[in-house]
């Protein structure tokens, strides 16, 4: 895997070892994760599930100057309110039913070091309350103590919905809110960023090739395809599964178009990606500034990246709605016939049915 290792003095190249990309998006956040990393603010990691998250979080770590110290992870939506209050705060013998013991908590483990808070969301509006004061003032008490414990922690968080949505419909704190948004770091989702679809693909044949002791699957034309064209509610975690299972199953050493699943290749109706607490028309707002920034401020192409892209993801998507019957796209669209048959071939969408 050594041929997926980042050049170590490119700030637009991945900057650990599992991040694989070089797109426009992908480089500017690869360049925001190597700033980020040098200061000690609060970092938001912002994004939807399988995105990568949890990797631009180590990277962050790995880049500062907290390195040698602990790295310690939790997941906020994985615990009810009052044991995860005493996961991170930790408790003393006889707080609750079952504490036998004295026990630090996950902001004492991550002194001198990272604490990365994923599923920020996920957190209640009083626990809430506590990490604003650690936040400020980097102390605290124990559950069922009265004594202050002061930590030298920094704080990377993680959310897959909209906080500043959560804010506004008062389940999420806005002191809160920013006092984590120091620095937001958005990573796109693969939909956006679909250049990099082959070399994930390649990544991931040649780790499960490995771990399941056979050689590197090719993959067919028919198959590339297929993988560029579908929309990704999961992300590149979604590919991953579907690359193991391929790997998994491939009898010969080509991974065909019988190896996906029928959502990707269109058998069956996909499931539809949901975005929670975002509106419309601040997905379209994101996407254009994502784009903006992903081409830079030299690009001419603009409509080319942003605009027809948006026109591609739509018309699959109504398309595989519509069976890929081009008559009835054609009408849900709202164009004629003939002007979605030129743009099927335009963006090379291939294996359409006719009326």
């Amino acid at each position: 895997m050594a041929a997926y290792g980042p050049p170590a003095l490119d700030e637009n190249s991945p900057p650990i070892p599992g991040l694989i990309g070089t797109s426009k998006a992908m480089q500017h956040v690869y360049r925001l994760t190597r700033l980020v990393a040098r200061s000690n603010a609060c970092v938001l990691l912002l994004g939807e599930t399988g995105t990568g998250k949890e990797l631009i979080a180590t990277a962050v770590h790995r880049l500062s100057n907290r390195s040698s110290g602990p790295y310690v992870k939790v997941n906020c939506g994985a615990l009810s309110e009052s044991l995860l209050e005493s996961e991170l705060f930790g408790h003393v013998r006889g707080a609750f039913t079952g504490a036998v013991n004295n026990r630090i908590g996950r902001f004492e483990a991550a002194h001198t070091g990272t604490l990365f808070l994923d599923e920020i969301n996920s957190t209640t509006l009083h626990l809430q309350v506590k990490l604003l004061r650690v936040l400020q003032e980097q102390e605290f008490e124990r559950v069922g103590d009265t004594q202050t414990q002061r930590v030298d922690t920094r704080v990377i968080a993680a959310s897959n919905r909209d906080l500043l949505a959560e804010v506004e419909a008062e389940r999420f704190r806005e002191d809160l809110y920013w006092r984590l948004n120091v620095v937001p770091i958005v990573i796109p989702p693969l939909r956006l960023r679909r250049e990099d679809i082959p070399d994930l693909v390649h990544y991931f044949l040649y780790h499960y090739g490995k771990a399941n002791d056979r050689n590197e699957l090719h993959v067919h034309s028919e198959a590339y395809a297929a993988l560029q064209d579908y929309h990704w509610p999961g992300n590149v975690r979604e590919l991953q599964n579907y690359v193991e299972r391929a790997v998994v199953m491939a009898e010969g050493d080509e991974l065909t178009l019988d190896l996906l699943p029928d959502t990707l290749t269109g058998k069956a109706r996909p499931r539809q990606g949901q975005i929670r607490g975002v509106d419309l028309d601040t997905l379209v707002a994101e996407v254009v500034q994502q784009g903006l920034a992903a081409a830079g401020p030299a690009a001419e192409d603009l409509h080319e990246r942003i605009v027809n892209r948006v026109e591609k993801e739509l018309i699959v998507q109504v398309l595989n709605g519509c069976n890929r019957v081009q008559t009835k796209t054609a009408n849900r669209l709202g164009i004629n016939r003939n002007t979605l048959h030129k743009k099927l071939k335009d963006y090379a969408i291939e294996d359409v049915d006719e009326p």
